[in-house]
């Protein structure tokens, strides 16, 4: 159990300022003002109470509870396999790890239906992940078998050698042939289901962006991934007026029906974890994508 400490600077609600504080969700406060794993001066509050400046809070965060995952025969489209790592073309509407309200059907639950060697590192939720890409957005992702590959290819992201390049239709016609977005990007304070760009708890985000393609409306453009924060490439083109196609979170009411953001992770390029040989992967735009391009008005290019 994680114990956290915090005094009132303003005042405001319980449970919206002790969010701030944290990632964590407003009504995952309540329920540990309910339980009594958090407490403002010593006493137990209602998840309606009012701080004061000065209140002392104590939270208690309970041990999470690990869930039962279990394999699954689901289809997978494997790129690239060998005895340390996979490469997966992920499909739409796939969630990564099992986590609430998604504790079958993902990732994870075919990985171990496919393969029964994968690193432990991150844990029973999350066996063999280095990183991931949301539910709605297609494409490359590397998948670890043991932890030597974990590592080395944790390592890599982290000293961002990995290249990661995605496609992504994007609502606006783009006035820029390339640009960098470098903008934080932390918990969006006022909803906490998304990320927007702020300096507060935020991290570094850096994303190169190349436009491929003009449509009446919207612009073909390839990101390029310098840093991996949540949502990066659908918050950073949000911030420069330019919403991805499709996003139901971060984009206009009337846009695509894809089904979801019209981004796919196409490009993955890394050093093998044993070979250290440079290895490059591409994925074709998914069919509903390409689809959706089809229906567009392209504008053609002028000399």
């Amino acid at each position: 159990m994680e114990s956290y400490t915090f005094v009132a600077d303003e005042k405001a609600r319980i449970d919206k300022w002790v969010s701030d504080q944290g990632e964590w969700s407003r009504s995952q406060v309540q329920e540990w003002i309910k339980t009594g794993a958090l407490l403002v001066n010593g006493s137990a509050v209602k998840p309606n109470y009012k701080l004061q400046v000065g209140d002392e809070i104590e939270v208690h965060v309970p041990e999470a509870v690990e869930l039962e995952v279990l394999p699954e025969n689901i289809p997978l489209e494997i790129v690239f396999e060998d005895e340390d790592m996979i490469v997966v073309n992920k499909a739409r509407g796939m969630v990564v790890h099992p986590a609430a309200g998604h504790t079958s059907g993902t990732l994870v639950n075919a990985l171990l239906g496919h393969c029964d060697d994968l690193s432990g590192i991150n844990g029973v939720k999350r066996p063999g992940i280095v990183h991931r890409i949301d539910k709605d957005t297609t494409g490359l992702l590397m998948v670890a078998k043991n932890d030597l590959a974990h590592e080395s290819l944790a390592s890599q992201l982290k000293d961002k050698t990995i290249k990661r390049e995605y496609i992504a239709l994007v609502h606006g016609e783009l006035v820029h042939e390339l640009g960098t977005i470098e903008a934080p990007i932390g918990r969006d304070t006022n909803d906490r289901q998304r990320m927007t760009v702020t300096d507060k708890n935020a991290k570094e985000a850096v994303t190169h962006f190349r436009l491929l393609e003009r449509y009446k409306d919207f612009t073909l453009v390839e990101c390029k991934l310098e840093t991996g924060r949540t949502h990066q490439i659908r918050v950073h083109m949000r911030y420069i007026g330019h919403p991805l196609a499709g996003d139901p979170k971060y984009g206009p009411r009337r846009t695509i029906d894809l089904g979801g953001q019209a981004l796919h992770a196409a490009t993955l390029g890394f050093h093998h974890p044993r070979t250290k040989e440079w290895m490059e992967f591409e994925a074709p735009l998914p069919e509903d994508f390409k689809a959706e391009l089809a229906k567009l008005d392209k504008i053609e290019k002028t000399r």
